[in-house]
């Protein structure tokens, strides 16, 4: 089931939950665009192909704002959103340990390594490296659980996890990046929270929020947003 956050003609818009693949994979599990699809079909009557274009990745174990591509002319306008940074994305993040500043604008040189399938950070430029950039804030601190707001200018694999974790202060649950322990499901403590952009046919300015999910830790911040 779809929990559907926006919709035109153009865009279809899903809060995802944790655990669901955006693309697929060697597990050949069922993924976001299967679902979009069966719903469009289902809620349209529409036999045979239908159209969804994947506009931009969350990370498995990841939740919150996906946006979907209902035309070609959509998809491709959309691409170039992202491409250029005119969109503005909010993620919320749970640490178990407080980040080294409250508040920083980090810069990073991301290199993957392949057999362990993990991203590296590094302060200064590398060969096949991509820049990273992101700025974070520290929001509060509830029990043992700190809560921290990202605002991403670029959008590299595994980004937030890895340049968070070089803070000091690694996503909950995300074990490849530090943390203690998994969560359930193996799902970690971030969030897409929301994604503002111009619309890609109307020109107009969109805010979509994502609720936070109804399970801890996030449960005990619910109240506050």
């Amino acid at each position: 089931m779809l929990d559907v956050l926006y919709e035109d003609n153009h865009l279809l818009v899903v809060n995802k939950p944790a655990g669901l693949l955006v693309q697929g994979d060697e597990t050949g599990d069922k993924t976001l665009p299967d679902l979009a699809k069966d719903y469009l079909r289902e809620k349209y009557n529409k036999p045979g192909n239908i159209f969804v274009g994947v506009v931009h990745r969350l990370d498995r174990p990841v939740s919150g704002v996906v946006v979907l591509a209902k035309t070609s002319k959509a998809l491709s306008r959309m691409n170039e959103l992202f491409r250029s940074n005119k969109t503005r994305k909010t993620y919320l993040a749970v640490s178990l340990q407080k980040p080294t500043q409250t508040e920083a604008r980090l810069v990073h040189f991301l290199v993957k390594d392949a057999t362990k399938n993990i991203i590296k950070a590094f302060t200064s430029e590398k060969p096949g490296s991509q820049r990273a950039e992101l700025s974070y804030k520290l929001l509060m601190h509830r029990e043992q659980f700190f809560l921290i707001q990202v605002n991403p200018v670029t959008g590299r694999p595994h980004q937030i996890r890895v340049q968070l974790a070089s803070q000091k202060s690694p996503i909950m649950g995300d074990v490849k990046y530090g943390a203690p322990a998994f969560l359930p499901d193996k799902r970690i403590g971030l969030h897409a929270y929301q994604l503002e952009f111009e619309h890609p046919v109307q020109k107009t300015p969109i805010k979509i929020t994502a609720p936070l999910p109804d399970v801890q830790p996030w449960k005990i911040f619910r109240k506050d947003f």
